[in-house]
């Protein structure tokens, strides 16, 4: 899965990683308004890495945590759903508005395939302080450059380099910062 292999999500393993995710994101969403602290607990023990005075506010969903990494000083707002079958890196400083989705696995085209459950995955990266806007849609193998904006929702189907403001479906720079 990480290595870019095809899988299946059904494997003993990937369902057992499932769950855990599952009962931590069930503790973390269920956690009060000024319990800063437990979610702070909760993610350092889910997720890859969790950088120092980062906020990610709940509802949030990710498939496996393990696999998604948040940089320093990063702030996440409501609604975060990240597909992690390959790794998330969201750098330092980056502003992620309400209902982001970061959707790594990929599937085949092939219905066979498909009907055989085999999916793949590929890694996003987003960049130091890039502001992805409300209900932006970061699709596999996607890396946003740092200090870029993406516009609400965008649908990002190919990198964005540094520095630029991006926008549309598909996503498209408009200019450059």
């Amino acid at each position: 899965m990480l290595a870019g292999e095809p899988y299946r999500s059904d494997s003993s393993e990937l369902v057992d990683a499932h769950r855990r995710a599952m009962r931590l994101l069930g503790e973390y969403n269920r956690t009060s308004p000024d319990a800063t602290a437990d979610r702070n607990r909760i993610l350092g023990e889910m997720l890859g890495s969790f950088g120092a005075d980062s906020t990610v506010r709940p509802p949030f969903l990710c498939d496996y945590g393990t696999h998604l990494h948040i940089g320093v000083g990063t702030f996440v707002n409501f609604g975060l759903v990240a597909l992690d079958a390959a790794p998330i890196v969201i750098g330092d400083d980056v502003q992620i508005g309400p209902n982001v989705q970061l959707l790594t696995p990929t599937h085949p085209i092939d219905p066979e395939q498909r009907r055989a459950k085999w999916e793949g995955a590929e890694p996003i990266t987003v960049g130091d302080n890039v502001w992805l806007g409300g209900g932006v849609i970061v699709l596999p193998g996607v890396r946003v450059g740092e200090n870029s904006v993406v516009g609400a929702g965008a649908v990002v189907t190919k990198d964005v380099p540094a520095g630029v403001v991006a926008v549309g479906n598909p996503c498209r720079v408009i200019r450059r910062l």
